[in-house]
């Protein structure tokens, strides 16, 4: 039980050392977040909008160019989270199986991901949210970065699922660029204003979504939807780690399967050890 704490600080380390070579992710975050969010506030017309919020029911106005920015910012931190968690399950998934069959903890493995994870996400959410005050003022600053971070989540989840059961890398970017084209566009608050289709509601970030709105342009708090959201987020993450369980299962019978290494002994122990044997 002492080794537990170890095991799993050793998996986040490497966990986030992976996250940090990733240049393309680094650069990313930090080209990749101000410039979609920028170009969404200065290009789109700012005239107001009106539309009905369904997490409260208000009516409100909101100028098109802020609504549109709170919608890029949840698509650029949803896709980076995505790419890099699936980059680093996808790249790492041998290093992974090898070190699952040779004795290490799956589940020490797996809660590194989650923790290095839950890094990544509150760090590009904190960027994101930083980027949009700079720009203009949001109600519920706190709400936003809350609701970032909850999209984050999810779509890394998906990423670690993703990554553990795509063959080829381009199809795994693919179904994370899709998956939150389809998520964020048919949702997007503007054009989704007065439908009642209830696919909206069953969309991966709706509960972000929502609350990224209501963070914005209304006062009102929706712990409802940050719950929708995290639902969300426990559904991904099962079935990614049931997909995680599966590629790095060890098929070898129990008394074949190699062990972890002991810590070495004393040389001065070895040697009385071996003067033992040979006086026997």
């Amino acid at each position: 039980m002492r080794r537990q704490p170890a095991l799993f600080a050793t998996a986040t380390r490497y966990a986030l050392t992976e996250h940090v070579r990733n240049r393309f992710a680094m650069a990313l975050v930090a080209v990749f977040i101000p410039l979609w969010t920028m170009l969404a506030y200065l290009i789109m017309p700012d005239s107001p909008a009106r539309m009905r919020l369904r997490a409260t029911g208000e009516m409100l106005a909101p100028r098109g160019n802020e609504i549109t920015e709170i919608s890029g910012a949840l698509n650029a931190v949803t896709l980076i989270t995505g790419f890099m968690m699936f980059a680093a399950t996808f790249a790492g998934h041998d290093f992974d199986r090898r070190l699952a069959m040779a004795g290490y903890p799956r589940t020490q493995l797996v809660l590194a991901k989650v923790a290095a994870l839950a890094l990544a996400s509150a760090a590009v959410s904190a960027y994101a949210t930083a980027i949009t005050c700079l720009i203009w003022t949001p109600r519920q600053p706190f709400l936003l970065a809350l609701a970032l971070f909850s999209a984050a989540m999810t779509y890394g989840v998906l990423g670690v699922g993703f990554g553990a059961v795509m063959r080829r890398e381009v199809e795994g970017m693919f179904a994370i660029l899709m998956t939150s084209i389809i998520d964020l566009g048919l949702q997007n608050p503007i054009t989704s204003s007065g439908s009642e289709s209830p696919v909206i509601r069953l969309l991966p970030s709706y509960g972000a979504m929502q609350a990224g709105t209501a963070a914005g342009f209304s006062t009102s708090g929706v712990p409802d939807h940050i719950a929708i959201q995290a639902g969300w987020f426990a559904a991904a993450a099962l079935t990614g780690l049931l997909a995680f369980h599966r590629r790095t299962r060890n098929a070898l019978p129990p008394a074949a399967r190699p062990s972890l290494p002991g810590p070495r002994r004393a040389s001065g122990d070895q040697t009385a050890d071996a003067g033992t044997a040979a006086a026997g």
